[in-house]
């Protein structure tokens, strides 16, 4: 079975074009097989504060109302996808950046309103991604790079979490490669204390997830990073590390950042 690794980007290596000049080169460097999943950064709500529409957000999670929809869209579908697809293509990587309406590879159902409304925002399910339709691509020479938009089949546009979408085109493609989960944000793994960067977790089990929020060693938007992370090992990705992307070679190959186990059993770097 080929090997295939996910990376999932952020605002980190987006909002600047040094960190990300040096991440696509590190990305095309890396070998294999490989799909890239991004963020949006800080972009879009700036955009929107240029335009009068300020950002809405519940919990770290941003409220999707039409106005903010359209600007996700240009920004996340348009400039930065399209900018990432024209560098990797200058760096000898040919890539094709992808909204989840593209060869229908994500169809995501609206978040239904519960005590919070957020508008028109994606969830996944195990029946979302296309993995067939990802697979063609990489065997057609392409590497796909996802951004955060996706639609519901039936002509609407959706907002949906990069770091969900990660975890759910890892799981969808376990079937047909040794897939491997890459988080980077901007510290360089799990740390246990937020102020010292050396403090770094080597390796977490999944039956230790709990204790960890408990003490408040993972807060914050790190608590759904790992459940996703651990959701995805329970459903077959082989391997998932969250750390810092100056060190993508190292944090793809489980020599650096933060390593997600299974019930103690040690997976292979």
């Amino acid at each position: 079975m080929n090997q295939l690794t996910i990376i999932k980007i952020g605002g980190n290596v987006i909002d600047n074009s040094e960190n990300l000049h040096r991440f696509l080169l590190d990305f095309t460097a890396l070998p294999g097989d490989k799909i890239l999943v991004h963020g949006g950064g800080k972009i879009a709500t700036e955009l929107g504060e240029s335009l009068g529409i300020e950002a809405k957000m519940v919990e770290g999670r941003r409220i999707t109302d039409i106005e903010t929809l359209r600007i996700v869209t240009m920004v996340y579908a348009g400039l930065i996808n399209k900018n990432m697809v024209a560098q990797l293509q200058a760096k000898g990587s040919n890539a094709i950046g992808l909204t989840g309406a593209d060869g229908n590879v994500i169809q995501a159902k609206k978040r239904p309103v519960k005590e919070i409304d957020y508008g028109f925002v994606g969830d996944l399910d195990e029946n979302s991604v296309s993995a067939t339709t990802l697979d063609n691509l990489l065997k057609a020479g392409l590497v796909p790079v996802l951004c955060a938009i996706t639609h519901d089949g039936e002509t609407q546009l959706l907002n949906t979490n990069a770091d969900t979408i990660a975890s759910s085109v890892a799981v969808a493609m376990a079937g047909l490669y040794e897939t491997r989960l890459v988080y980077c944000f901007e510290k360089k793994g799990v740390l246990r204390d937020v102020n010292d960067d050396g403090s770094v977790v080597r390796e977490i089990k999944a039956d230790e997830f709990d204790g960890l929020k408990a003490d408040g060693t993972v807060a914050g938007g790190m608590i759904p990073k790992l459940h996703n992370a651990f959701e995805a090992i329970k459903k077959g990705v082989s391997a998932v590390y969250i750390g810092k992307a100056d060190e993508l070679v190292e944090l793809a190959t489980g020599t650096f950042g933060t390593k997600m186990l299974k019930y103690g059993r040690k997976l292979k770097g």
